[in-house]
């Protein structure tokens, strides 16, 4: 239990630097954005598919 925080925690500060760093993450090519008079609609549908991807990597590598 111990080391999986501690890796939970790395994985965390990686992605703080990498959003500091400018990495546009939830606003990647294929996310939809819909604007119409005064309203805004978002369907990050790519930063989703990335998002799972890269969860499924991490939690296969837990099982192991």
């Amino acid at each position: 239990m111990g080391k999986s925080l501690i890796l939970l925690g790395l994985l965390l500060v990686g992605l703080g630097l990498l959003i500091s760093a400018g990495v546009p993450l939830g606003r990647l090519p294929g996310d939809i954005t819909i604007r119409r008079g005064n309203s805004v609609i978002y369907l990050p549908i790519v930063t989703c598919l990335v998002i799972s991807l890269v969860l499924s990597v991490i939690l296969s590598l837990f099982r192991r």
